[in-house]
């Protein structure tokens, strides 16, 4: 297996083969000539009077409602969720027309997905009889190797991974026809091509950090979005009230929402596999590959609702991977506001890292570290190949798999075809987000003790 070489801007300022890192792309981010203008447009629009698009949730669940139907929302508890986001997405997020607009649509899309979802169980109750064996769940640090490995692991065919697509849209409409196959005449992947196309357009350097490919894996964070208690919005937007009050909210409504829409999507294969015959619940579970370092945080809540799942933890040097996503977070909030504070990134990111790690080691502390396996991001990436299928040889036998020929070949084949920088290379310092290497060793000593990472340093 061909790991890929690794060289960019490292905490501190030092560099190697990437150009220096230019913390003023945060406060200006880039933007299409026709995107400035339309923003201009509207703002101008905007202080005259004209209406700007609405985020008022009773508005955002009426367009979601008529989009499906005119379906009610049969859980309700998703209402107060979505009235304290918008609150705080309009006191803090500084967004931008373009950004409201994206936004406006995001959310509806989202409720819309939730609907659909729900009139598919109300049609086939049996869905929940569905069995998930074992998944496979990757968590770590970002920045950490999570989407690398998820990616690999996605090729053995024994491991149903969730495409971007269907991240973006779970349940197909009842009165869809059937897809052949997955990814075969399917409406969603059109849909997700263009959303990509998109991204690409607005903020080109974002695939340089992570790409979003409409085929490729991608995070179930997307599926416990729906439930309006997840990472997703402070991601991508200022809301850092929102963000606090999830921290405080019980998770097992997302991670219940997770599974059933888990159970919903083999059901689909199943249904397309089968043609016009009946489809079995019981025969229809598939062994899902998941992966997103938002679980870290809700490791207690993951067990209870996947008690058999294996979860395999990334790691690599704090202080790199925290700048690295900064970076991240700063160049997707350009797409919503002109107004991205990095410092303010930073602090946030910094507190909420360290508290999603030290509550990844409280829960591994009470299980005694059982249905855990770690990985070195170094020994996937770095160290050659041999250290990398000696990683990928303890996954497989925590997650009792064999790790064979043939799924050995589709791997290595995987890891040759896409090799690190594919869409540029990362520049990233911690100064850029007023962070200092001191501050942020503070943060995770505890960390680094626990699993032995080491510094990372520019080659």
């Amino acid at each position: 297996m061909t790991v890929g070489d690794d060289r960019d801007v490292r905490p501190g300022g030092a560099t190697s083969t990437a150009s220096e890192a230019d913390p003023n792309r945060y406060a200006r981010p880039h933007r299409p000539r026709l995107i400035r203008f339309a923003n201009g447009a509207a703002s101008a629009l905007g202080r005259v009077g004209l209406a700007q698009a609405s985020l008022e949730p009773a508005g955002l669940i009426d367009a979601a409602r008529k989009r499906e139907g005119g379906a009610p929302l049969e859980d309700e508890s998703v209402v107060p969720r979505l009235e304290r986001l918008v609150d705080s997405i309009e006191r803090e997020a500084r967004l931008n027309p373009l950004g409201r607009a994206i936004t406006r649509g995001r959310l509806v899309t989202l409720l819309a997905n939730r609907l659909r979802a729900e009139a598919v169980f109300r049609a086939h109750p049996e869905i929940v009889d569905v069995p998930l064996p074992a998944p496979v769940v990757i968590t770590g640090l970002q920045r950490s190797g999570t989407t690398k490995l998820h990616r690999l692991l996605a090729t053995d065919p024994r491991l149903r991974a969730l495409a971007t697509y269907e991240a973006l849209a779970p349940a197909l409409r009842l009165e869809q026809p059937q897809r052949r196959s997955r990814h075969t005449g399917d409406p969603r992947v059109r849909v997700a091509r263009r959303a990509e196309r998109g991204l690409r357009y607005l903020s080109p350097d974002y695939f340089a950090v992570h790409p979003v490919e409409h085929l490729a894996p991608e995070e179930e964070v997307l599926l416990l979005d729906q439930s309006l208690l997840s990472t997703v919005p402070e991601a991508t937007l200022r809301v850092p009230s929102y963000a606090l009050w999830v921290e405080e909210q019980d998770q097992r409504p997302a991670y219940e929402w997770l599974r059933k829409t888990l159970q919903l999507m083999s059901w689909q294969d199943a249904r397309a596999a089968a043609g016009a015959a009946p489809v079995d619940p019981a025969e229809a579970g598939a062994r899902w590959v998941l992966k997103t370092p938002h679980h870290l945080e809700w490791l207690d809540t993951l067990f209870e609702v996947f008690p058999d799942a294996t979860v395999v933890q990334t790691h690599r040097d704090p202080a790199v991977t925290l700048a690295s996503f900064c970076s991240m977070i700063a160049l997707g909030r350009g797409v919503f506001s002109d107004d991205v504070d990095p410092h303010e990134v930073g602090a946030h990111w910094g507190r909420k890292i360290a508290r999603m790690l030290d509550r990844a080691m409280d829960t591994r502390e009470r299980r005694s570290d059982a249905g855990f396996v770690d990985v070195s991001y170094y020994a996937l990436v770095r160290d050659g190949d041999a250290a990398a299928r000696a990683e990928l040889e303890r996954i497989y036998a925590a997650a009792g798999l064999e790790l064979g020929p043939e799924v050995w070949a589709r791997i290595d084949a995987a890891a040759r075809a896409n090799q690190q920088h594919k869409y540029g290379r990362h520049t990233y310092r911690l100064e850029d987000f007023g962070l200092s290497a001191e501050g942020v060793e503070r943060w995770f000593a505890r960390y680094r003790a626990r699993f032995h990472v080491r510094h990372e340093r520019a080659r």
